[in-house]
C-alpha cells in the first residue's frame, strides 16, 4: 500500500495535533482465512464461540457506547464519531457479515504528530471510527481473558491499573525498606 500525505493541520494553538500522513497498517487490504461458524454443522471451534461472542449484539452495542464516550478525531474517512448510529443502521448488517466471514479489511490509519511536554513530538495513529468500533468489541472480549495471566505489578495499559499506582506501588516498595525500583518501558519495542 503507498503511503498517502496529507496537508498540515494548521491551527493557531500550537499543542493541536497537527496531520502529517497516512500510516500504512502491516497487512492493510489482505484477508482474513478466518470464517466464523461452521460449514458442516459442527460444533463450533474455540475461535469461533470468540467470534461470536465479539460479534454479538449485546457486546457491539457496548462497544459502541463506549466509542462514542470517547469520541476523538475523525480517521482517514473523515466519518465523525456522531456519524457512526447512522452509518451503521445503514450498513451495520454487512459489516457483521463481512467480519464474520473474514472479507473486512481495516482502513489505513491517519498519522499525527502530538507536541510532547519536554519538546519534539510523539506520533499518534487514528483509526477511522469504524475500525475503533471493531476493535473496542475485540478488547471487551479478549482483555477480560489475558488480563488475570498479567504480573500484579504491571501498570501499563490495564483495566484498573494506572501509572498513579505504579508510583504508590514503588513508595510502599520503598517505606519497606527496598532499594532498588526498576521501571520498564517497552516504547519503541514494536516499531
Amino acid at each position: 500500500m503507498e503511503e498517502q500525505r496529507t496537508q498540515p493541520n494548521l491551527s493557531e494553538d500550537k499543542n493541536y495535533q497537527q496531520e502529517v500522513e497516512v500510516e500504512p497498517r502491516g497487512n492493510a487490504g489482505e484477508r482474513s482465512n478466518f470464517k466464523a461458524g461452521t460449514e458442516r454443522g459442527d460444533e463450533l471451534n474455540e475461535e469461533d464461540k470468540l467470534l461470536e461472542k465479539i460479534l454479538s449484539r449485546t457486546n457491539m452495542n457496548l462497544a459502541y457506547e463506549r466509542v462514542k464516550e470517547n469520541a476523538g478525531s475523525a480517521g482517514i474517512d473523515k466519518m465523525k464519531t456522531e456519524e457512526l448510529l447512522k452509518h451503521l443502521k445503514i450498513h451495520g448488517k454487512v459489516l457483521i457479515n463481512d467480519l464474520s466471514t473474514g472479507r473486512y479489511c481495516p482502513q489505513a490509519v491517519k498519522r499525527v504528530e502530538i507536541p510532547k511536554p519536554d519538546g519534539g513530538n510523539r506520533g499518534l495513529g487514528i483509526p477511522t471510527v469504524v475500525d475503533r468500533l471493531i476493535q473496542q468489541a475485540i478488547s471487551q472480549v479478549l482483555v477480560p481473558i489475558f488480563d488475570e495471566g498479567f504480573s500484579e505489578s504491571s501498570y501499563g495499559f490495564r483495566p484498573n491499573k494506572n501509572a498513579h499506582q505504579a508510583i504508590h506501588k514503588a513508595t510502599a516498595y520503598i517505606n519497606e525498606g527496598y532499594r532498588v525500583v526498576v521501571d520498564i518501558d517497552l516504547e519503541k519495542f514494536f516499531d
